[in-house]
């Protein structure tokens, strides 16, 4: 039987993501030696050392074992997705700079498409687009349920053994590369000491685009109100704004006493006149407003178009 158009896109996606990845990489990363951290920052540092293997040749290198110890130790949670994603985005950093430079043993700025895209002279501006075309294309790998490896399974890895969490995981990996740049390019090979720097940036750069892919940009705001008229901004949420909410039982720590907390989430548009009205129906409220990465439910995106990830 035939695979569905969902299933057979998902799989173009990946491709598509490991792709855009990879140039972000090979463009913006590679030819100005920053390291954003995980597998591909160190694939630069080793190639500092060993300039005769090229970054794709050493990602297979980190990759591969990580993979095997990965499914050794978790078993079937590393499903194909992320094999292939692992295993594509070596090839493809090993295929695309015959693309990009015309000759593939001369991988400098200069030559980087034919001198037409030499940004050594503004080097944020190559941390900003590496940082998005990096974040870009891991998000859209993550979108389908899959994962690039590497860092993650190192962070999978310390969770397991030592109890971190895989967020700080992450960060450990990653710091832990930026440090052998700085040891390796700025020590060793007499680098500018700001390279380490524009790693950093360009690793915040990337997880921040991977939160916006992933869970996309935020809509909708959350208010928690507490306030002694509760009935007048039941009266304004139902009659002004159109819109419901619910309202929760709460205790107050230091006093005791029992109040009404609105709970309400409002679009992004709305958050000021809201904002207004209650000031005006009660200056001495407590309000929290936070963000709400997706809504799912009557009144805002139906369940049915819930992403899946």
């Amino acid at each position: 039987m035939l695979k569905s158009w969902k299933w057979w896109s998902s799989w173009l996606v990946i491709a598509v993501g490991c792709t855009v990845m990879s140039l972000g990489f090979i463009l913006f990363m590679y030819p100005y030696k920053i390291t954003p951290g995980g597998i591909w920052g160190m694939s630069t540092v080793l190639h500092e050392v060993f300039p005769a293997v090229s970054q794709g040749w050493f990602g297979y290198m980190m990759d591969v074992p990580l993979l095997v110890v990965g499914f050794a130790i978790f078993g079937p949670v590393f499903g194909s997705r992320t094999v292939f994603a692992s295993l594509l985005t070596p090839l493809l950093m090993l295929l695309l700079p015959h693309a990009v430079y015309p000759d593939v043993a001369v991988q400098t700025a200069e030559t980087l498409l034919w001198g037409r895209l030499d940004l050594s002279g503004d080097l944020i501006l190559a941390t900003l687009f590496g940082g998005i075309f990096i974040g870009a294309g891991v998000g859209m790998v993550v979108r389908t349920g899959a994962s690039t490896g590497g860092t993650d399974i190192i962070a999978m890895l310390l969770r397991k053994f030592f109890g971190l969490k895989f967020s700080r995981g992450v960060m450990i990996a990653d710091a832990f590369v930026v440090v052998c740049s700085l040891v390796v390019l700025v020590g060793l090979r007499g680098e500018s000491p700001t390279l380490p720097l524009y790693s950093l940036v360009a690793i915040y750069v990337t997880t921040s685009v991977i939160d916006i892919v992933v869970e996309g940009f935020s809509s909708e705001k959350v208010l928690f109100i507490l306030s002694e008229h509760p009935e007048e901004i039941r009266r304004f949420i139902i009659h002004d704004l159109d819109r419901s909410g619910t309202m929760i039982k709460s205790t107050g720590l230091y006093t005791g006493g029992e109040k009404d907390m609105i709970f309400l989430v409002v679009s992004r548009r709305e958050i000021v006149t809201v904002k207004r009205q209650l000031r005006d129906i009660d200056p001495a409220m407590f309000v929290v407003v936070v963000d709400a990465h997706e809504t799912l439910g009557e009144g805002f995106r139906p369940f049915a178009e819930m992403k899946e990830s």
